[in-house]
């Protein structure tokens, strides 16, 4: 089986991520999404890596996979959200959305998503529209400070499970 990561990280937080789901697939080439290859002919298995950016996958991950076609893929991401929140979900959905519009013909084998610090500019522009789309609550600092702890290394060894539970359904 011949596999592939490609990944976006604006803070560091996915690359970290898709480095260990990397470790553990088989025959695998990893690259960032600006270089990644723009056909995925030859690959088994496809594994995007995004960050989370208004509630989908970031612009250069929806870019990127706007070209995919007839791929197996599995999604990974990162967001400052609580990874198992109804904006986690629906992130999570989004994303598979992208990949199954059927002129494509993908497949999605699953999602799979984790708190990740960040950016300290997204919180500057958050501040200041604190007063109407997002206050800063109490919840909500709690949620940013867990969120700056992660992704650790109880996170990646949940992606690398997720994708080994993957690769054993494959077989």
């Amino acid at each position: 089986m011949k596999t592939l990561v490609v990944y976006s990280s604006l803070t560091g937080n996915t690359k970290k991520v898709a480095q260990a789901v990397s470790s553990v697939l088989p025959e695998c080439d990893m690259f960032p999404v600006e270089e990644a290859p723009s056909s995925v002919e030859g690959y088994d298995l496809v594994a995007l890596g995004y960050w989370v950016d208004k509630g989908m996958p970031d612009g250069r991950s929806r870019a990127w996979l706007e070209g995919i076609r007839n791929a197996r893929l599995a999604f990974f991401g990162t967001l400052g959200a609580w990874p198992d929140s109804d904006h986690a979900k629906e992130c999570m959905k989004k994303g598979e959305a992208l990949a199954l519009e059927p002129a494509r013909g993908n497949s999605v084998c699953g999602s799979w998503l984790c708190q990740g610090r960040i950016d300290p500019k997204v919180l500057e522009v958050m501040a200041r529209m604190a007063g109407n789309v997002h206050p800063m609550t109490p919840e909500r600092k709690a949620r940013i400070e867990e969120a700056a702890k992660h992704p650790d290394d109880g996170d990646c060894r949940r992606a690398q499970g997720f994708f080994r539970n993957i690769l054993d359904s494959l077989k």
